[in-house]
């Protein structure tokens, strides 16, 4: 293992008193430094056997892959699956899950975090932060319930989970304060234990730790793909993030252009906006007439999938919102001299 930061992981939970171990992988630079402290201790415990991993998908919405100079760059769910792979994980035991709806011939579709905004009426806030729960708690849980099912009459007691996930307090101060360990359900058919075994990673060792890792990081976190210095994203969750900081918002609208326009399109329609400080739109102009980072790559999103997207957040824009948006925007605040999001 390549070194530790000076405040190591907090004490391991006992993994033997779990039946599933359910790292969850985000195919981020954190969720490749958890499954790597995280199923060295399973191996050390002797239950890597009872590992299963789980990536909630989002779709277009992710970081997509890329080919830069003749040179194939993996998107976000193609990560995740590298990260399960590369720490000893069979293949067969990485499971990728996403949002569903029924579709117009009875088949089940992908339901966008998107589309769901658009039903909803409203972005995600701080203090309401429903995409987090809709899109990949939620989803993840569910694709737990046969194995829950089956193993709760085998055992005749409530399943035991084990729920490992790369958050760290250099994240933000909402991450800062979560707990190392917690349980975070109880009920008769499961009880849930969260474990964050590098919180108090720095962000530095993170990097430092990616310098000979065995899995490639996102390639968003580069101003080009594949330059290694660290300058493009700051973080590799949704492409277009209603809690990124502004650069990185910026850098996602020069990078995926199409997108943007599309989340502009439910922020113009539903009246919301798309931060309580900044619309989408206002970003978009700003990085077309105040300048904004160089993308150094812009995904075309014009597939299949992009596509089908579109069309489904149209139809959904089409019907009446389940709220009205909450357009708690405070006035505004500068994206820069001269300018201003409210402008």
């Amino acid at each position: 293992m390549p070194s530790r930061p000076a405040h190591r992981p907090p004490s391991t939970p006992d993994l033997t008193s779990y039946d599933l171990l359910a790292p969850q992988l985000s195919g981020g630079k954190d969720s490749a430094v958890m499954m790597a402290v995280f199923m060295e201790s399973a191996r050390a415990a002797g239950v890597n056997h009872r590992v299963v991993s789980y990536h909630a998908s989002l779709g277009v919405l992710e970081w997509p892959p890329v080919v830069f100079d003749g040179i194939r760059f993996p998107g976000v769910s193609e990560l995740a699956a590298l990260q399960s792979a590369a720490f000893g994980v069979p293949a067969d035991r990485h499971i990728e899950v996403t949002r569903t709806m029924p579709g117009p011939d009875g088949i089940r579709v992908p339901h966008s975090l998107l589309t769901e905004i658009a039903a909803y009426g409203r972005f995600p806030r701080m203090g309401s932060p429903f995409c987090r729960k809709s899109a990949k708690e939620s989803v993840v849980s569910s694709a737990w319930t046969p194995m829950v099912s089956r193993l709760k009459r085998e055992l005749g007691r409530p399943v035991r989970i084990l729920k490992v996930m790369g958050l760290r307090s250099d994240e933000g101060p909402d991450r800062k304060k979560r707990p190392a360990f917690r349980t975070v359900l109880a009920n008769s058919a499961r009880v849930v234990d969260e474990w964050l075994p590098v919180k108090d990673w720095p962000t530095d060792a993170v990097k430092e730790w990616h310098a000979s890792a065995p899995v490639p990081y996102s390639w968003t976190y580069d101003s080009v793909p594949g330059a290694a210095d660290w300058m493009g994203n700051s973080r590799c969750s949704c492409a277009l993030c209603g809690f990124a900081s502004r650069r990185d918002l910026l850098l996602s609208v020069g990078r995926r252009p199409r997108l943007a326009e599309l989340y502009a399109e439910v922020e113009q329609v539903r009246g919301d906006s798309f931060r309580a400080d900044w619309r989408i739109t206002d970003l978009i102009q700003h990085a077309a007439t105040c300048g904004a980072p160089d993308p150094g790559v812009v995904c075309p999103d014009d597939g299949p999938e992009f596509t089908a997207l579109q069309k489904q957040v149209r139809q959904t824009l089409r019907k009446e919102p389940r709220k009205e948006p909450e357009l708690a925007r405070r006035g505004g605040r500068a994206l820069c001299d001269g300018c201003t999001a409210h402008s």
